[in-house]
């Protein structure tokens, strides 16, 4: 199996994190002596940079490694492989220690705004913990900051002795925002927010977040499997599929004109809220199954499910390279 690879050219504008071959594989021990036999290859060389003050959407189906892509940039999860540099500064050779002191620059929004939230712990326990940690000031500035973080977030800071059981979904997710932005932090992985909020929630979690970035210049990393949430927040969108980048472009033409077979298929299953052109539309069905990431195809990952492959599609690993202006994608025959 023949894999090429060039350097991706970056868009104009500040780069504030860039990923670069990122891989994370997990062992699979077996036998009696408990040896590696296998690898999950959860994520298998990510491509991706996001710039200073802008939203990214990283979307893909469910286990095809967009949350664990987000986890090991924050380097919650050790890469196997690959560079990730936030400000300029190589993440994966940092120490433990230096890792933590780095910690204030990035945060995270978890999916389960329940599991999230230490259930012993009050709301003011929760979001002064991170000040405390980080010796942000005396006890009476941080119970002045957290009165802040939860006005900031649309709670009433009455709130602060209340515990997280005592709270709405909606609300625990408002409560874990501010714990995130609590070290002012330029850089947040949102995992999936509001995807375990009522649709009602839903949208005020998501302009919440874009309000957040607007006042604070913050910049994101917005994981999610629902398009029409990625298309209202992002301001690019990067496809994953079983482990890999395979399409990257700006949020108007990737949805106006996908060049990538997988992201084709994907945007043909998102409903029309018009009859008429809903019933007019051709439904893109993919044959087989998504392959395990334990021995995932040779070649293009997609090329089992494919309709445009060839005899290159199963031996070469496309790259990820511009095919028009700012619209990057990882096939062989786009469009």
């Amino acid at each position: 199996m023949v894999q090429q690879r060039i350097e991706t050219p970056r868009e104009t504008g500040t780069t504030l994190v860039d990923v670069k071959g990122l891989k994370v594989h997990f062992p699979i021990k077996g036998g009696i002596l408990g040896r590696t036999v296998a690898n999950v290859k959860a994520v298998d060389g990510v491509d991706l940079f996001v710039r200073r003050g802008e939203t990214l959407g990283l979307v893909g189906e469910s286990g095809c490694g967009k949350s664990t892509t987000g986890r090991a940039i924050l380097q919650l999860i050790k890469p196997t492989e690959g560079t990730v540099k936030l400000d300029g500064v190589e993440l994966t050779k940092l120490s433990s220690n230096e890792i933590r002191k780095k910690r204030a620059e990035m945060q995270m929004v978890f999916q389960d705004p329940y599991g999230s939230l230490d259930p012993r712990y009050t709301v003011g326990q929760i979001i002064s913990e991170p000040l405390e940690n980080f010796n942000r000031g005396n006890p009476k500035q941080i119970r002045e900051e957290v009165s802040h973080l939860l006005e900031t977030v649309g709670l009433n800071p009455y709130y602060v002795n209340r515990f997280a059981h005592e709270f709405s979904g909606g609300q625990r997710q408002r409560i874990g925002i501010a714990r995130a932005l609590a070290l002012k932090p330029s850089f947040v992985v949102a995992d999936e927010p509001v995807s375990a909020l009522d649709v009602s929630i839903q949208a005020q979690v998501l302009n919440l977040l874009q309000d957040l970035q607007g006042r604070l210049g913050l910049t994101y990393l917005f994981v999610a499997h629902n398009l029409s949430v990625v298309k209202h927040i992002s301001d690019r969108v990067a496809v994953m599929y079983l482990g890999r980048v395979v399409e990257l472009a700006k949020s108007e033409s990737l949805y106006e004109t996908p060049l990538h077979p997988y992201t084709q298929a994907l945007l043909s299953a998102v409903p029309v809220p018009n009859p008429d052109i809903e019933s007019r539309r051709k439904r893109i069905i993919l044959e087989g199954d998504v392959p395990s990431p334990v021995n995932p195809p040779s070649g293009c990952n997609f090329h089992p499910r494919c309709w445009k492959a060839q005899a290159i599609c199963r031996e070469v690993i496309p790259i990820l390279e511009a095919k028009q202006p700012n619209h990057f994608a990882a096939c062989h025959f786009p469009g």
